[in-house]
C-alpha cells in the first residue's frame, strides 16, 4: 500500500480565534481547543481508523500542537519535529491580516511572504522535507501541526507550488488525508471537521 499522510491541525487558541498570525509564539489551547482535540482523538480511535496501529506519529513541538496530539491519545507515540513548526511570520507575528493591510494594502501572504521571517522558499523546503519523509516507507504517518505549514505540505504533496496553499484552507482541529488516485498524489480528505459537529 502506498503511504498516506494524515494531517491534524491543532485545536482553537485565543490567537487563532482572533485571526492573529501565530508562528513561533507558544500559545496554549482554549477549552474549546482541548474539547476538539479529544473529539478528534475519539474519531481516530474508532473505525475505520481504530487508533492507527503501525502509523508513525510526529508533532510540532509547539504546545498547541503537542497538546492536541496528547489529548487525541497519540502523545506517547509522537516524536517532536521542528520541521512541523508553523511559518515564522517575523515582523507580522501576532498581527491580523487587516492590521498588516493597513501597512501594505495589496499584501497577500502566499505571494508576498513576511518581512524578517521565513521566506516562501524556506517554507516550501520544510514542506518538501515532510513529504519526502512521509513517502519514505510503506506505512501511513500522522502529524499534528499548524494551518499554514499543513496547507504547504498539502500543496507540495500534490506537486504544486507552495502558493497553491492559498486555495486549500484548514480549520482548527480538522483532519485531512493526503493519499493517491490512480498512482498520482491526491487529496483523499480535506478540512474534515465532522467530529466537531456533535
Amino acid at each position: 500500500m502506498a503511504p498516506r499522510i494524515l494531517l491534524a491541525r491543532h485545536g482553537q487558541t485565543e490567537w487563532s480565534l482572533l485571526g492573529r498570525h501565530t508562528g513561533r509564539t507558544d500559545i496554549p489551547l482554549l477549552e474549546e481547543g482541548r474539547r476538539g482535540a479529544k473529539l478528534l482523538g475519539e474519531r481516530l480511535h474508532r473505525g475505520p481508523w481504530r487508533g492507527l496501529p503501525g502509523t508513525e506519529v510526529r508533532t510540532s513541538p509547539l504546545v498547541r500542537a503537542s497538546e492536541t496530539c496528547a489529548l487525541a491519545g497519540f502523545g506517547d507515540r509522537a516524536e517532536p519535529w521542528d520541521a512541523l513548526m508553523e511559518w515564522d511570520y517575523g515582523a507580522y507575528e501576532g498581527l491580523t491580516p487587516p492590521q498588516i493591510k493597513e501597512r501594505r494594502p495589496d499584501w497577500f501572504i502566499w505571494r508576498d511572504g513576511v518581512p524578517d521571517g521565513e521566506t516562501l522558499a524556506q517554507l516550501s523546503d520544510r514542506a518538501d522535507e515532510v513529504v519526502e519523509w512521509a513517502r519514505s516507507a510503506d506505512r501511513d504517518v500522522l502529524v499534528f501541526a499548524h494551518g499554514h505549514i499543513l496547507r504547504s505540505i498539502g500543496a507540495r504533496w500534490l506537486g504544486e507550488d507552495v502558493s497553491f496553499a492559498a486555495r486549500i484552507r484548514l480549520d482548527p482541529t480538522s483532519l485531512s488525508v493526503l493519499g493517491w488516485a490512480y498512482g498520482d498524489p491526491a487529496l483523499e480528505r480535506w478540512n474534515d471537521t465532522g467530529h466537531l459537529e456533535q
